[in-house]
Formats: structure tokens, sequence, C-alpha cells
């Protein structure tokens, strides 16, 4: 995912732009949640962890290439539950921001400090801290940079 010069998200964006019939597998060690959503969104045709069975990479490559055969349930189910189960207690799974919480990443986004965004929601800066806590967890996201990152990649700033 995090490459010198270009984030492995960002390439497979622009290979399936220019090159949109090639198949792309993003091999990586991030087991964050928002970088598998944003790797499928962006046209990855499979994530997977460094640290998941080989003999389930071989399989899933292998149904990838063969054209007439599609992965098995039985093999998807076993890959997304290695992914969550391979993720540290801290990350939970993904879960739908409220629409308050959309506007608090809004204004992250936009460099807003949380006195700023408190007074523009009329709410205590306590609560934005609660509620920039609680997208944190449930994007499992480290810091506002992060945030600000993913609101970019999912079109959350047009209206900024």
């Amino acid at each position: 995912i995090n490459m010198p010069k270009l984030t492995g998200l960002e390439a497979t964006r622009k290979i399936k732009h220019e090159f949109p019939d090639i198949k792309i597998v993003i091999l990586t060690v991030s087991d964050h949640v928002a970088d598998l959503f944003t790797a499928l969104q962006f046209g990855a045709q499979g994530y997977l962890l460094k640290n998941m069975d080989p003999d389930d990479w071989s399989a899933y490559l292998h149904a990838l290439l063969d054209e007439n055969s599609e992965v098995s349930r039985k093999l998807a189910d076993r890959l997304f539950h290695q992914f969550r189960t391979g993720q540290s207690s801290e990350i939970s799974q993904p879960n739908v921001l409220t629409v308050r919480e959309q506007e608090v990443v809004i204004y992250v986004a936009a460099g807003e400090k949380n006195r700023e965004i408190a007074e523009r929601l009329v709410i205590s800066e306590n609560t934005v801290k609660n509620h920039l806590k609680n997208i944190l967890e449930k994007l499992s996201l480290d810091n506002r940079v992060q945030l600000t990152s993913y609101a970019i990649r999912n079109g959350l700033t047009q209206n900024i």
C-alpha cells in the first residue's frame, strides 16, 4: 500500500484507468479496513494479506486467472474471515458513519480545529473529540491526516 512515489491504491486507480481489463491483486501487510475497501473501489480484484495461508493465495489467484471460474463462496468466506481475525483488537469492523460524524469528517478534512468544528456544529469541543474518536475507530484510522486522506479518496471533500 505504501510505496515511495505513489501509494499502491493510487497506482491501482491509475493502472485501471489506463488498462481497464487488467486484473490487480493487492498483496500487503495493511489490515486497515479502509485500505481494503478503497482497493476494491479503485478496481482491484483482490486484496491478500502477506500473513494469509499461501494455499489460499494460490487458489484465489488460479480462480482469478481462469475466466470461466469464480472463487468459491467458501474460499471467499475463508479469506475474509482470515482478514477480519488477523486484525488487531483495536480495529473494528466497518460501520456507516452517522450524519454528524460525516459533518465532522468534512470539517477535519478542511483543516478545522476541534474548537472551530464545535462552533460550526453548535456542540461542545468534547463532543467533537468523542465524534472524532468514534470515527477513527469505525474506519480503523489512527489520526486526522489518515482521516483527511480517507475523506479525499471517498469524495467527502467535494463540497469544501
